[in-house]
């Protein structure tokens, strides 16, 4: 079968890993998934396609992409539909461990452009914009490259393909917060404002972008538009090995022969990404544990190498798939010195908004630091369980301080007697 029919996200991308001119996309059949969509489908159409297809969002939501199109209010009225509406790439990838986004940025950007495209035709958006993360000056000149070549061919802008409908697309590069990865938040930096998470209801599908009918979805929810469009749900749903339909971008980061990201069907196991894509551990080193999904999900142990990379199985093992780019730990790893580092990164990036997380995240870093330094003492593994569950989910503005509080508390339910020896000791053993 032609590699473009199994590997739809990266198929076409350079062994350079140059960037596809737009010529060189254009001779790999970019842009005819976009003239489809604008002439033969309705919006109606495609939402009902990329519902089908069961296409879930790639961020770590997971939540199914033509279901959260559906809920943009859709007619010929302003009143039924107010205008502007906008569609939002979130390219601000910012959470420990995940580099997903910018390869396929860099390698690729027409198909993002083209993906965007379909699906602010398939919601009528008349303004996307690409919120790309600051420091990736690369992508970032690789995109606006991009986007003046598509305006310049007539694929951006108006009347598109000869069907009325008009785009205008912009590059915004982020200042660089963490918080940004939150949709809401996003949209305030977007606005020019503090990037603080809104509350919800109203959800960005209502009331968004300056108040107007928003969408968000993440870069790799985006690469996998045109291949859907092009070659149907079933097909796409056909590509997995679980009930997500595609294909997803892996990586593994740590002590491993070969760190990297891979396109493989939805649902390969997390053992066989480990040791047969990474190539095990490297010589000297044995694994530990491993975090899945970026710095803000569970630990999961060896016993879990036949734990399917999908959003139920992962999330029945105890984690998440999260952005599916691991971290991988050694023997050499002390677990209570790892956690200290998430935690420092995750109070750093607190917006400050809610007390929970502002004071919170704070208060574990001090108390884990002097557990590290072999100061701690037995009370604080009943203080740390305590934020475990006053930080969880619906006890803060965000999800910010609930996942940083999904490795701590893993770590404290696998690793128990490394942080009881830190205590007892008085002293990190790994030291």
């Amino acid at each position: 079968m032609e590699r473009s029919l199994t590997h739809p996200l990266t198929w076409a991308m350079r062994p350079d890993r140059e960037p596809l001119t737009l010529k060189e996309y254009e001779g790999k059949g970019g842009y005819a998934a976009a003239r489809k969509a604008l002439t033969k489908m309705t919006p109606q159409e495609i939402q009902k396609t990329v519902t089908e297809s069961n296409l879930r969002g790639r961020g770590g939501a997971g939540f199914n992409t033509g279901q959260k199109w559906s809920f943009v209010p859709m007619g010929p009225t302003a009143d039924a539909a107010p205008r502007p509406k906008y569609l939002v790439a979130n390219a601000d990838e910012m959470e420990p461990g995940t580099f997903k986004d910018r390869m396929l940025i860099e390698g690729n950007p027409h198909q993002l452009i083209e993906g965007m495209l379909i699906s602010s035709y398939a919601i009528q958006a008349d303004y996307a914009y690409v919120f790309l993360r600051g420091e990736y000056t690369t992508a970032e000149r690789r995109l606006a490259r991009a986007i003046a070549e598509a305006y310049a061919a007539g694929y951006l802008g108006g009347n598109i393909f000869g069907s009325g409908f008009r785009l205008e697309m912009r590059l915004h590069s982020s200042a660089g917060r963490y918080i940004c990865g939150e949709e809401t938040a996003l949209l305030n930096a977007l606005e020019g404002k503090r990037p603080t998470p809104r509350a919800k209801p109203p959800f960005p599908q209502v009331s968004g972008l300056w108040g107007k009918p928003t969408v968000v979805n993440n870069t790799e929810t985006l690469f996998n538009i045109p291949p859907i469009i092009s070659n149907g749900a079933g097909w796409y749903r056909g590509l997995s090995l679980c009930a997500d339909g595609g294909t997803k971008i892996f990586g593994v980061s740590g002590r491993v022969k070969r760190p990297g990201l891979w396109e493989l069907p939805m649902g390969t196991p997390l053992g066989e990404i480990i040791e047969e894509h990474a190539g095990g551990m490297r010589e000297g080193y044995t694994f530990h544990s491993v975090i899945p999904g970026g710095a803000s999900t569970e630990f999961l142990l060896e016993r879990h190498f036949d734990v399917r990379m999908d959003y139920d199985s992962v999330m029945k093992a105890g984690s998440r798939l999260g952005t599916g780019t691991m971290i991988v730990f050694d023997q050499t790893t002390c677990p209570v010195g790892a956690v200290l580092n998430l935690q420092r990164f995750f109070a750093r990036e607190s917006c400050g908004w809610c007390t929970p997380c502002r004071e919170g995240l704070p208060w574990v870093v001090n108390m884990l630091q002097a557990i590290e330094n072999g100061e701690g003492l037995r009370e604080d593994m009943e203080t740390l369980e305590r934020h475990v569950h006053f930080l969880s989910m619906g006890k803060t503005y965000c999800a910010l301080a609930p996942g940083a509080m999904e490795p701590l508390h893993s770590a404290m339910t696998f690793f128990k007697e490394d942080f009881l020896r830190h205590i007892h000791e008085k002293r990190c053993p790994w030291k």
